[in-house]
């Protein structure tokens, strides 16, 4: 969402879906059985091979393993003051899936290195925004994004003129990541606009500058955070996955923008980790892959919006039949928070 901006996502529970319960139940732990299908491979877009939907990169890990969104936070300790943070979501708050099949969900685009780059007017935080990468300017925005449904969140071809409107690119062949909110086509001025735009070298641990926003409230790279269907299906989620609270306060590393002074609430940067203790065998395999990835690597609290809502890629092979009882199933009494900035 747009850096300070509160959000209130209301993500429907509908029952669109790609994947059978007995697919869904032949994926136990990333192992599937000898006759289950593999995952779909990554659309075309509009018809051009060289811009994917949904890719999974290969299988390949997004940052360096040891960037704070793949840690291991499994031995972490437990921050003194975890209770009063739970508490002050509220001990009957459940969690809930931010994603789902179209328009539910962040969607994002991979190109090759031959996607022409393109300006961007940056409007609210010009001065925090990146304007290209490697000695290219400009961002590689696709022309079908302009006249396309579902490229940019929110659903609306070329961006629309409300909502968070995130806009996500990966350069699959230099392994960067370009990420704007509050995009849009301008139609009239004949340009690309967004409030914010930020680039990330996904074979670095680059941190953006003390104080500087992202297209995310906390100044992360929103990407690595969301839980993406193939990485589900193929074993447990093995990276931080992103969460939102109704209210932050200041912010610890990782993040490094605040936006909010709530007292009593999380700072951006915090991350809550689903007990060890939480009895995963009930649930589907591809849900339990999903938990499984909060015990082991946990929430990082990324944005201001609707307590416990975990984000997670568009795509419409997710069964929100599954996912949701699952999700609404936790609540802050199955969570930890560990040390804050801890490394």
């Amino acid at each position: 969402m747009t850096p300070r901006d509160v959000r209130q996502r209301a993500t429907s529970a509908i029952a669109v879906c790609a994947i059978t319960g007995a697919l869904a139940a032949a994926m136990a732990c990333g192992e599937r059985s000898p006759g289950a299908p593999s995952p779909v491979s990554p659309a075309s877009a509009a018809g051009d091979s060289s811009v994917r939907q949904g890719d999974d990169f290969g299988g390949r890990q997004l940052l360096p393993s040891d960037n704070w969104w793949n840690q291991d936070v499994s031995s972490a300790p437990v921050d003194a003051q975890s209770n009063a943070y739970l508490d002050f979501i509220g001990r009957a708050r459940t969690a809930h899936p931010d994603f789902g099949p179209a328009p539910y969900g962040f969607p994002y685009l991979s190109v090759s290195s031959s996607q022409a780059r393109v300006a961007v007017n940056f409007l609210a935080y010009a001065s925090e925004s990146d304007t290209g990468f490697g000695g290219l300017s400009g961002y590689p925005i696709p022309e079908m994004a302009k006249t396309t449904p579902n490229v940019i969140e929110g659903g609306v071809a070329g961006g629309g003129s409300s909502g968070d409107r995130h806009l996500i690119i990966v350069d699959r062949d230099r392994w960067v990541l370009y990420e704007m909110a509050a995009t849009r086509w301008n139609a009239s001025s004949q340009r690309w606009e967004a409030n914010v735009g930020a680039i990330f070298d996904l074979a670095a641990n680059a941190r953006r500058p003390e104080e500087w926003t992202s297209s995310d409230a906390a100044g992360l790279a929103i990407l690595p955070g969301l839980v993406r269907y193939d990485e589900a299906a193929r074993g447990p989620i093995r990276h931080a996955m992103r969460v939102t609270v109704r209210a932050t306060n200041g912010y610890v590393w990782p993040a490094s923008h605040r936006a909010g002074n709530t007292g009593g609430a999380l700072p951006m940067g915090a991350r809550l980790r689903l007990k060890a203790s939480k009895d995963l065998s009930s649930y589907p395999p591809i849900v339990r892959n999903i938990f499984r990835g909060m015990q082991t690597h946990g929430l990082i609290v990324a944005d201001n919006g609707t307590d416990l809502y975990v984000s997670g890629a568009m795509d419409a092979r997710w069964n929100n039949d599954e996912l949701n009882p699952a999700f609404h199933g936790l609540t802050p009494n199955d969570f930890e928070v560990i040390t804050l900035g801890w490394k």
